[in-house]
């Protein structure tokens, strides 16, 4: 192996709940850290761009509290300690990932960004290169586990450029305080949209745009029922290779606490998408003008995948085609905390089949089959 390149069976990308879950698994089932034990038989790395533990949950606006997020399940084998509901959750979700991590003792390596993965030779039994901050590594298999916050989805639209007020996105969001007094004009139809929507009309004139009509559903949602019917449509999507979207426009938008707020202050009456940006405001569908100072953007997120580009993984429409976690393009890469394992217990699941199918691949290699 060339001087300064590192090897090791697993190379995991990203520490975000996924990540961690993977990381549980690839323990259980035997595999050691590459950073400690380099010549073992079945080692792992895990490579993470972030400064701490957290994932993207450390960059959350300050005001997104454990009463508000939807539900997040317990990491593997892992208790969450119960925290008061007025916690930010940009506090209590890193300081659990961070217990669970010391508690693991998994082989994190952080703050690495990976800039590119591709294969080391036509070998299609062969290795992955990985270059990463942390030099160069090889593995067998790829996890990717880099979920979505580093890619925000930033819509053009005409005279976005000559806005003279302040534009940002979710991402960028801190606080309603620094919108008092100001007119908004909020873009996007899931639930950040609607939370920050409801927050920011508190002290602020907010006006609302999107897309399409926004539907709400009628009654409780059902784990149970709607949530298996909408994985079911997720993986579908996954599996036939079509880019999947938002877990809203599978679900539609449910009556909340904070939709109900919004709606009892007058600011959950939809617009349709303004036309165009000027200096000063937006040109609404119809012509007219409104006066606007802010612009946010809660128009959601893409997967960041975008040092998987060496590998060619998309098809002619965008997507990519997976089974179950496996790429079926590059079946040395998995995809974990992707299409239907965006949610916090799909992705604990897409950790643990991930590395099932691991270990089937290298028992099966080991035994010449």
């Amino acid at each position: 192996m060339p001087d300064g390149v590192r090897h090791a069976t697993v190379v995991v990308i990203g520490a975000g709940q996924a990540g961690l879950s993977a990381g549980h698994h690839l323990k259980a089932r035997g595999f050691v850290s590459a950073l400690t034990n380099p010549e073992a038989e079945r080692t792992f790395v895990m490579l993470d761009a972030e400064q701490r533990p957290g994932g993207a949950w450390q960059h959350r606006w300050e005001s997104l509290t454990m009463a508000t997020v939807n539900n997040i399940f317990d990491l593997p084998r892992f208790r969450q300690i119960p925290v008061e509901p007025s916690t930010p959750s940009k506090v209590a979700v890193p300081a659990y990932f961070t217990s669970f991590e010391q508690a693991e003792g998994l082989p994190i390596l952080r703050p690495v960004t990976v800039s590119s993965v591709r294969r080391a030779d036509e070998d299609p039994d062969g290795e992955l290169t990985i270059d990463s901050g942390a030099g160069r590594w090889t593995a067998r298999v790829v996890i990717n586990a880099t979920g979505t916050w580093t890619n925000p989805v930033l819509p053009q639209y005409p005279g976005q450029e000559s806005f003279l007020g302040r534009q940002l996105h979710t991402k960028d969001y801190v606080s309603l305080d620094e919108f008092a007094g100001q007119r908004v004009a909020v873009v996007g139809g899931g639930i950040s949209a609607l939370q920050q929507l409801e927050e920011i009309s508190r002290v602020a004139t907010v006006r609302w745009y999107t897309r399409r009509e926004p539907v709400f559903r009628d009654g409780a949602f059902s784990p149970e029922v709607e949530g298996r019917e909408t994985i079911e449509k997720v993986t579908a999507d996954a599996e036939a290779g079509k880019p999947t979207g938002s877990i809203v426009s599978y679900t539609q938008l449910a009556w909340t606490p904070y939709a109900l707020a919004a709606k009892a202050r007058g600011a959950l009456e939809r617009r349709p998408m303004f036309s165009a940006i000027e200096p000063y405001g937006v040109r609404e569908a119809d012509g007219s003008f409104t006066g606007v100072d802010v612009i946010l953007w809660a128009t959601g997120f893409r997967p960041a995948l975008a040092h998987l580009e060496p590998l060619g993984l998309r098809n002619e429409h965008g997507g990519i085609e997976v089974r179950g976690t496996q790429v079926a393009a590059e079946p040395r890469v998995h995809l974990i905390g992707f299409g239907p394992s965006q949610s916090t217990v799909g992705a604990n699941r897409a950790g643990r089949d991930a590395v099932a199918g691991i270990v089937r691949l290298l028992d099966r290699e080991s035994l010449g089959v």
